[in-house]
């Protein structure tokens, strides 16, 4: 974009605080500010705003909400053959080189009082391995296991990406073959005021914002590895966010599931503990399965009641996910197809005269469970919390470093009273993927050769 059609698009969306500054910027500022805009889809976000106004960001529910069939952890025979015949289904997608991993792993570890990427936080609880290593090591064990080729795909952001690969490299990979770890970066749209102001971090770059986790699907098509992963013969992608370090990658029963029902779109579910508990809710609306935010869902259903007595909308969303990836390319071919959700935020920030400012912002983001409505086939499968869930999300308290390490522990500790041996309760415990994917594998591996521990044991 030359400067004259810069400047003239400013002005046609009322920017006329950003052409001043612009035309008392020396001539290479003013060439690095066109650049650094030049890569920011300025018209989406005047377009979103225009949109946003109109619907003062209030998302509006109409039709029939239900519940929505889940998978259930299986109780019955018919159940149990079920899940049988998916880990069978499963196994076969990935021993057949079908399935491929994302991790999505934009933020930063702010709030654990960690400021660098979020997945390089140490959290397991002898080694303090980092929820990289957790999951990498995890991807390595079930391609001996498998024989297979399972490429990782790390999706960054403008702000941690530099340091994610840095990381990764400085550990060899964990162990994977560096030409099997791609990294891609997250879109970033403009921030902008209620009244649709953009506004200046420095004097030649916007505020902006990520586009939202929904934003892995895009720039999975727009940085090319959707094609090159189809190219590879690969039909499937397991998704997760980077903050549970309970998550079962590329799981085989999920797997299975997801194919056996011929979705475009699967999801794992957990009860919800409690009525106030916010978290995204599994639901049918309008005869279609969908997540809805907890704050878009209303108090009335959130605390809705079975005829039992129990959590009526009950599955809550883990963010564990598996696409079809042609159904990823579908999304895509015709211009973005997820929509676009308005974040009232406050922004704290300097000015270019060095003076602390707050402002009322807007940010625009996608979220990646929207594609669940879009899909023609859906899968939901319930699994234990307990083995499963237990995401880090703040420095104490609930979904903090200490309840995922106290996680870990419980669940590995399970897995070696399974397998017959004796763990005190005080003691500390740790399965590496490495050594075992799970308790079966953890049983077989020891064969009763051990009756008891007696100390903080390491299994890798």
């Amino acid at each position: 974009m030359n400067t004259n059609r810069f400047l003239d698009f400013l002005k046609a969306h009322n920017q006329d605080h950003i052409v001043d500054h612009f035309n008392k910027l020396p001539s290479n500022s003013q060439s690095k500010l066109i650049e650094n805009c030049s890569d920011l889809d300025l018209d989406l976000v005047f377009r979103l705003h225009s949109e946003c106004r109109e619907t003062k960001g209030v998302l509006s529910l109409t039709g029939e909400i239900k519940p929505a069939h889940v998978i259930p952890i299986p109780e019955t025979p018919k159940e149990k053959k079920y899940q049988r015949d998916a880990h069978c289904a499963g196994e076969s997608l990935i021993s057949q080189g079908k399935v491929a991993v994302l991790i999505v792993a934009g933020g930063q570890g702010v709030r654990l009082g960690h400021d660098k990427p979020k997945g390089t936080f140490p959290i397991s609880p002898i080694m303090n391995k980092t929820l990289f290593q957790i999951f990498a090591e995890q991807v390595k064990a079930l391609s001996v296991c498998y024989n297979a080729h399972i490429p990782l795909l790390i999706m960054t952001s403008y702000e941690n990406h530099d340091d994610t690969v840095t990381f990764f490299d400085s550990f060899d990979y964990f162990g994977l073959e560096q030409k099997n770890v791609y990294f891609f970066q997250q879109g970033m749209l403009p921030t902008i005021t209620p009244v649709g102001q953009l506004l200046l971090k420095d004097k030649t770059t916007l505020f902006v914002n990520p586009d939202g986790h929904g934003g892995s699907l895009r720039a999975l098509y727009t940085s090319g590895l959707l094609d090159l992963l189809i190219k590879q013969g690969i039909s499937e992608l397991f998704y997760c966010q980077v903050d549970n370090p309970l998550v079962k990658i590329a799981d085989p029963i999920f797997l299975g599931y997801h194919s056996l029902a011929h979705a475009e779109c699967s999801t794992k579910a957990v009860r919800r503990k409690k009525i106030e508990e916010k978290v995204g809710v599994y639901v049918s609306l309008n005869g279609k399965d969908t997540i809805l935010e907890y704050s878009d869902f209303g108090g009335r259903h959130m605390s809705a009641l079975g005829e039992d007595g129990s959590i009526l909308y009950w599955a809550g969303n883990t963010a564990i996910h598996i696409f079809n990836l042609a159904f990823i390319k579908s999304l895509n071919d015709h211009g973005f197809a997820l929509p676009y959700h308005c974040a009232n935020k406050e922004l704290g920030t300097v000015n270019l005269e060095g003076s602390a400012e707050s402002f009322k912002v807007w940010k625009f983001e996608t979220f990646v469970f929207d594609a669940i409505q879009m899909a023609a086939r859906t899968c939901c499968m319930e699994i234990d919390r307990s083995e499963e869930f237990s995401p880090v999300k703040n420095k104490s308290g609930p979904d903090s470093p200490s309840t995922a390490r106290q996680s870990m522990i419980n669940l590995h500790k399970n897995w070696l009273r399974d397998a017959g041996v004796n763990v005190p309760s005080g003691l500390k415990v740790e399965v590496s993927p490495l050594f075992a994917l799970d308790k079966e594998e953890l049983k077989s591996k020891l064969k009763g050769t051990i009756q008891s521990i007696e100390k903080d044991t390491y299994f890798g």
